[in-house]
């Protein structure tokens, strides 16, 4: 894997140059939630968990319990512990940046979810598990492998040889290595706008988005390394192509498996990988939903802001996915390690956490109630300002509004016939 040589001058650089983008609303010269960001190492650990819950309970459903642990216990986790917007003095934030304590968390979250899929295989094979246990346990394994999508999104982000290949093996048991490319260098470039197939439209379910997303972020990776290929003289088929090598970390996963566990073991696999790379889908549905970035005279696109970008203050969630939700600084200034992303005040906000979101988005008529009008009012009621999908285009270009709308019908800005 290639990987560009940066000097730390040019990192502090961009660093104290992020640093003057927002405005410090906290002055805190500590991490109060410094030894609680080990909370994020209790996913890889679902699988014991559950398996402690069974040998409790005498259940076969408990061993499901990676599903209400994200979606109902940490909902209800972020409402009793609410937001936390503050930011760190300007001192304390450059110095936090070089604290290895965050960055060893986010590489021991690795060798705990290997650790735990061998162990859930092994059970998966032995026949030990009812039917209804032994897809509870695909569950929360897929769980897991979903939420090292954003342990490896963390880590592919920075520079350190090291930090990129282990995203590479996060991303392993949900095959779903072609992230590594198309994030960083397809989703980040095109983010908030309709070129870019991670980047919701408002109208679009989250079922639609999903296909658009999965097969457009593979087409996007594929035709990133090719360019990169042709540019640096090199064959597509070079051991140094990033989707290759990170695809072929999959194959021999899934091969390794296989030797020990037999090809029983492969329907499980494929099953956890399914729910792993479909959580990081919904995940990329709900943090751009709508929002546009504004197109040039010349056709390009206005540099990415904090405001183009869903962010939330949740503690709880912020706390097991290595601050994601503060998106909005980390899309503004990718580089910077998730303990020192800041909050933005004039971003827009999500009503609660990722977690609760996640269920709102399942249920398209509920998602589109609460989240069209929030991205309307976003706008002021310009909708030519949205990234909308084509048929809700088509709609109010008729004259029509969506049910979603009819309630602030006053607010909004009707598109030209």
């Amino acid at each position: 894997m290639s990987t560009p040589t940066v000097s730390a001058a040019p990192r502090r650089a961009a660093r104290q140059r992020a640093a003057r983008q927002a405005p410090v609303i906290g002055t805190d010269t500590r991490d109060r939630k410094r030894l609680l960001w080990a909370i994020g190492l209790l996913v890889p650990l679902l699988p014991l968990l559950s398996a402690r819950l069974v040998s409790i309970t005498g259940s076969d459903w408990a061993w499901g319990f990676g599903v209400p642990f994200v979606f109902v216990i940490i909902p209800l986790l972020d409402l009793v512990m609410g937001k936390d917007t503050n930011n760190f003095s300007p001192q304390f934030w450059e110095s936090i940046q070089h604290d290895r304590y965050y960055r060893y968390l986010t590489y021991a979250f690795i060798p705990i979810q290997f650790a735990t899929l061998f162990w859930s295989a092994r059970l998966l094979t032995s026949g030990e598990l009812s039917i209804i246990g032994s897809i509870g346990l695909s569950l929360t394994v897929g769980i897991v492998s979903g939420v090292a999508i954003n342990t490896a999104h963390e880590l592919g982000h920075k520079h350190p040889t090291i930090e990129q290949w282990l995203a590479k093996i996060a991303l392993a048991p949900a095959c779903y290595g072609h992230f590594f490319i198309e994030h960083n260098r397809g989703h980040h470039k095109n983010v908030s706008t309709p070129l870019d197939p991670a980047s919701s439209q408002m109208g679009e379910t989250f079922y639609e988005f999903w296909w658009r997303s999965v097969s457009g972020s593979v087409r996007s990776a594929v035709s990133l390394e090719s360019t990169r290929a042709r540019r640096t003289g090199r064959s597509f088929w070079s051991p140094r192509n990033d989707v290759l090598n990170a695809w072929a970390m999959s194959i021999a996963l899934f091969a390794v498996m296989t030797a020990f566990f037999g090809l029983a073991v492969l329907p499980w696999m494929a099953l956890q990988a399914i729910i792993g790379f479909s959580l990081l889908e919904i995940v990329n549905y709900l943090e751009h939903y709508g929002l546009l970035r504004e197109q040039r005279p010349d056709g390009r696109y206005v540099r990415t802001q904090p405001q183009h970008s869903w962010n939330a203050n949740n503690v709880m969630t912020n706390l097991l996915l290595f601050h994601l939700q503060r998106h909005s600084d980390h899309h503004a200034n990718p580089t910077i390690r998730y303990q020192a992303l800041r909050h933005f005040p004039d971003t827009p906000q999500l009503p609660t956490g990722y977690a609760g979101m996640i269920v709102l988005a399942a249920v398209p008529p509920l998602w589109r109630r609460v989240m069209d009008p929030k991205v309307v009012a976003h706008y002021g009621g310009d909708l030519s300002k949205i990234n909308m999908h084509p048929h809700y285009r088509r709609m109010m270009e008729s004259g029509a509004l969506p049910r979603s709308l009819q309630g602030i019908q006053g607010a909004v800005t009707p598109l030209p016939h």
